[in-house]
C-alpha cells in the first residue's frame, strides 16, 4: 500500500509542461503519453497501473478502445467464466462495470487506493477490463501468464458512441464537442486512449503472434453470430461449454434488450470513481448507427483513414 501512495505523490494533479496538451471538451484537456491521449484522471492513474498492478496467471484481461462493445463483453465474459443458475443471475443486480472492474477508470482511481486489496481479492480467475493500449500496458501484461480478450468495433461506430457518451457530461453543456470537431480529433487520433488504430492494431498483432494469449474479436461479428463467439471465447479461456443450451441463456441473458432493461443498468447513479451514471453505458448498441448522425463527407474522411491506417497494411475491416 506504501508503493501506491508513493506513486500518487509522484504524480500530483498539476501535471507539468513535459506533457504535450491538446484541448478537447468539457473544459478538459488531453495529455500525450507515449503517443497516446490520456485525460488528466486516467493518465495519473495509468501510471500508477503501470507500477503497481502484478497479473496472475490466471487472470483474464478484457482490453478495448473505449465505446467498442466493453460493457457487453464484460457480462459476456462473467457469464462465461461464473456460470450460475439463471434465478441468480448476478448480471439482473450488477452492472457489467462493477462486476468487472477497469484497471485506470474505476480501480486505481486515488479515493479506491485502500480498497484494492479486497477488489483484487476476487475468486480466480479474475475478470479486469483495461483500455490501456498494448503499447503502454504490454510489458506488465506479458510478464505473465493471464488471457487477453480484445474487441474492437468499426471506428465510424467507435466515434458515434464516444460522442453521444461524452454529451452526457454536465461539463459538455458548457463547452460542447461539436460532432465536426469530434470527426477531426478522432481521425488525428486526439481522443481518450487514442489514437483508435495504434490502439486496435497494436492488440491485433499481438493476437497473430500470441493466438494462444490474445483473442482479437470485432462487435460486428460477435452481434453477427454470438453462439459461435461465446463458445469461441469460452474454448479460448479453457471453459468450454457441455451443450448449446447453456450458450443461448449466456447469450440471451447478456443481450442488449435483456440488460439495457434492467433497473441496475437503467440507474441514474454514479459508478464508483466514474462521473458519468450507469445508464450512460447503454444507448442503442446497433451496428451502422453512424450513417444517422454522420454527413457523408465526414464518412469519406473516417474511411480515408480508415484505409490508410487499416486497409494498407492487410487488416480490411472498417468500412
Amino acid at each position: 500500500m506504501n508503493t501506491l501512495m508513493e506513486t500518487l505523490e509522484l504524480n500530483p494533479n498539476n501535471l507539468n509542461s513535459s506533457f504535450q496538451t491538446e484541448k478537447w471538451c468539457g473544459h478538459e484537456f488531453l495529455y500525450k503519453f507515449h503517443n497516446f491521449w490520456f485525460t488528466q484522471t486516467y493518465l495519473n492513474t495509468t501510471q500508477i497501473v503501470l507500477q503497481n498492478f502484478k497479473p496472475l496467471p490466471t487472470d483474464i484481461i478484457l482490453a478495448s478502445f473505449p465505446k467498442t462493445g466493453t460493457t457487453w463483453l464484460k457480462a459476456l465474459l462473467h457469464s462465461i467464466i461464473h456460470r450460475s443458475p439463471k434465478a441468480e443471475n448476478p448480471l439482473i443486480y450488477n452492472h457489467p462495470q462493477e462486476l468487472i472492474p477497469s484497471l485506470e477508470t474505476n480501480l486505481y482511481l486515488q479515493e479506491r487506493i485502500s480498497k484494492i486489496p479486497e477488489l483484487l481479492s476476487a475468486k480466480s480467475p479474475r475478470i479486469l477490463g483495461t483500455h490501456i493500449p498494448y503499447q503502454i500496458i504490454g510489458d506488465v501484461l506479458s510478464s505473465s501468464e493471464c488471457k487477453i480478450v480484445y474487441v474492437t468495433r468499426n471506428p465510424k461506430d467507435t466515434l458515434i458512441s464516444l460522442w453521444h457518451f461524452v454529451q452526457k457530461s454536465k461539463d459538455v453543456e458548457e463547452d460542447p464537442w461539436e460532432l465536426e470537431v469530434a470527426v477531426d480529433q478522432f481521425c488525428k487520433g486526439i481522443v481518450p486512449f487514442g489514437p483508435y488504430y495504434d490502439h486496435a492494431l497494436a492488440y491485433r498483432e499481438e493476437s497473430i503472434k500470441s493466438p494462444q494469449k490474445v483473442l482479437f474479436v470485432t462487435y460486428e461479428e460477435l452481434k453477427e453470430n454470438p453462439n459461435n463467439h461465446v463458445k469461441r471465447l469460452a474454448e479460448f479461456l479453457g471453459c468450454p461449454f457441455e451443450d448449446d443450451e447453456e450458450v443461448e441463456e449466456v447469450v440471451k441473458s447478456c443481450s442488449f434488450e435483456i440488460l439495457s432493461n434492467q433497473e441496475v443498468n437503467k440507474s441514474k447513479e454514479l459508478p464508483n470513481g466514474f462521473p458519468l451514471p450507469y445508464s450512460s453505458f447503454f444507448r442503442k448498441g446497433e451496428v451502422g448507427d453512424n450513417v444517422n448522425y454522420l454527413e457523408e463527407r465526414m464518412i469519406e474522411r473516417i474511411d480515408d483513414v480508415t484505409r490508410e491506417k487499416f486497409h494498407d497494411i492487410g487488416f480490411v475491416y472498417g468500412i
